[in-house]
């Protein structure tokens, strides 16, 4: 049965622009798609993509929709193009697809997301009162030195049982990743994430087998077939997961649960309707060991009524629950 289908795009600045390796990011760009069947049972989706983190663009995803002609069914996914990630995440979660992921864990911790430079430290102090007992800093954005200064601050001010992983979007060389791996090997961190370019396949397949330091893809990895060629070359680090980029949920769980692999489920920086369906994705999917969810981002947006609530330390199934998809999508209006 065919759904009618609309969209609107949406522009929302961030309360604070994101500083990642690749420069400020102050604006997220994407979609909210709606489809409606002929009972009036209506669906909402969204595509969230990054195109400097690998995904396809807003305005390839305007033109897949474009393309569908105003209507849509669960044949449609099929039309689309699997590079467009985001969009093939949009139309499965206007069509129902979060119905399909049953929660296999019950309960997961939260990692909190530091900002760059010296402010970590005092975000860091704030996070450990609210009960967080994982931590992400994002690395490669001031000169190494400093870096290495309030990393070892960081590092002081932590508790044995707290987790800190790194971030370095990619933006490394092979020699400078080196050098961090060295640095990393003598300290207690969980991951370092996204060492150098994702183009560089033959070097971090060589840091992951030369430093004891885990490493962790995330831009490698940021669509289904990203996915498919790292699992296909039996990478053993972590894999960073971010659903709302990396196609309809369940072709993506579907190739995890034949492989297995060692997950680290993240945010991509979505709305609260994208949200959802990203972490019923990842409360359905049983990690060994339990990984700490890369939600830890909010709130984020100038415009409060699309943040989802702040996720505190810990999170449950129950707590992906639905967005007031309709309120926003007539906000958008």
């Amino acid at each position: 049965m065919p759904h009618r289908l609309e969209f609107r795009r949406y522009s929302l600045p961030f309360r604070s622009a994101v500083r990642t390796a690749h420069g400020p990011w102050p604006v997220r760009e994407g979609l909210i798609i709606r489809t409606e069947d002929e009972a009036g049972r209506v669906g909402y989706g969204e595509a969230a993509p990054i195109p400097w983190f690998g995904s396809e663009t807003v305005e390839e995803d305007v033109a897949g929709l474009v393309g569908l002609g105003g209507a849509v069914d669960a044949g449609s996914l099929q039309r689309i193009d699997e590079r467009l990630g985001s969009l093939r995440f949009a139309v499965a979660c206007a069509l129902g697809a979060e119905q399909g992921l049953l929660p296999a864990v019950q309960r997961l911790p939260v990692a909190s997301l530091l900002p760059a430079g010296k402010a970590a430290c005092a975000a860091a102090d704030q996070a450990l009162e609210a009960g967080y007992v994982a931590f992400k800093w994002k690395v490669g954005v001031l000169d190494d030195a400093d870096e290495r200064v309030i990393l070892d601050d960081l590092l002081a001010r932590l508790p044995g049982h707290v987790k800190l992983r790194l971030d370095a979007n990619g933006a490394w060389t092979t020699r400078r990743a080196m050098k961090w791996l060295a640095c990393c090997a003598e300290r207690p961190i969980e991951f370092v994430e996204q060492p150098v370019a994702p183009d560089a396949v033959d070097a971090l397949a060589g840091l992951a087998a030369d430093y004891p330091t885990t490493l962790a893809l995330d831009e490698s990895v940021a669509g289904l077939p990203g996915l498919r060629t790292w699992l296909g070359r039996g990478w053993r680090g972590v894999l960073v997961v971010k659903p709302a980029l990396a196609g309809d949920p369940a072709s993506l769980m579907a190739l995890l649960g034949k492989h297995q692999p060692d997950v680290v489920f993240s945010s991509a920086l979505e709305t609260s309707i994208g949200r959802q369906t990203a972490l019923r994705a990842a409360f359905a999917y049983k990690n060994t060991p339990p990984r700490a969810l890369g939600f830890g981002v909010g709130p984020l947006f100038q415009d409060e009524r699309f943040d989802a609530p702040s996720p505190g330390a810990f999170l449950t199934p129950g707590q992906a629950s639905p967005a007031d998809a309709e309120a926003l999508w007539n906000a958008l209006n």
